[in-house]
């Protein structure tokens, strides 16, 4: 039986987290730590990563950029795996991420679901075939409540086809303040916040006279919680390391 830890276990993904888990017969959660120290029946939460009592076999992380460096030193020196799931993270706390992967096993992605990464793999198929003929533009929609933008899926969806194309496009986010017209080498990425989105990805393909679109839809925060589940019990065991959704597919 595998233990988890869940950071940020009081959160809306934590408590689904908590529901995947608690209706399968190969894991169980541990403990929670959340800074609201709002209390489960079924296990402990605690505020600091500090006081908990027994070492779980993976920690999975959904909770805020703020926590990553207590987080990673607390994991580092316990020798624990680790699911990284939360979003809007800094260069520099990414750097952060890949340097703690040098000594213990670290998963970690943007996105915990796998239609999405199928998305990103369909996205650098696209390029192959249509080449620099097409205008390439990404559009993320989320709730009214997602603090970041844009989404960290979005982002990573360009970097794949970044990658793919020899890493010649460059990131545009704004347009409004500048009158020019639309530069070859270039991503446009839009953010849309409203209502309750749980999530939705739309790749734009723009050619002469013919649009070719990839999309993806979440209709509910489970696909997520049901990944970061699956990428724990993968990474168990694992040598150090740094992985993501490549890996377990």
């Amino acid at each position: 039986m595998t233990e988890i830890a869940i950071c940020g276990c009081c959160g809306k993904m934590g408590r689904v987290i908590n529901d995947i888990i608690s209706g399968r017969e190969d894991c169980e959660v541990l403990c929670g730590i959340d800074i609201s120290g709002e209390q489960y029946d079924s296990f402990p939460v605690y505020k600091k990563f500090s006081q908990i009592e027994k070492e779980p076999d993976v920690l999975i992380d959904f909770s805020h950029p703020s926590c990553l460096d207590d987080m990673l030193e607390y994991c580092l020196t316990k020798g624990v795996p680790v699911v990284i799931a939360t979003t809007g993270y800094t260069d520099e706390q990414i750097g952060k991420i890949k340097k703690a992967s040098e000594q213990i096993p670290v998963f970690f992605t943007f996105n915990m679901s796998l239609g999405i990464n199928l998305l990103a793999e369909l996205a650098k198929k696209a390029v192959q075939v249509l080449g620099g003929q097409f205008d390439i533009e990404i559009v993320e929609k989320h709730h009214n409540l997602k603090i970041d933008a844009p989404s960290g899926t979005a982002i990573m969806l360009a970097n794949a086809i970044n990658e793919e194309s020899g890493n010649i496009y460059n990131y545009v986010y704004d347009r409004h303040s500048v009158r020019q017209k639309r530069s070859k080498n270039e991503i446009g990425i839009h953010s849309i916040r409203g209502g309750t989105i749980v999530g939705e990805h739309e790749i734009i393909f723009a050619g002469r006279d013919e649009v070719i679109s990839l999309k993806h839809e979440a209709h509910s925060k489970q696909v997520f919680a049901v990944g970061s589940v699956n990428a724990a019990l993968f990474i168990c065991g694992k040598p150090a390391g740094l992985y993501d959704m490549k890996e377990l597919i």
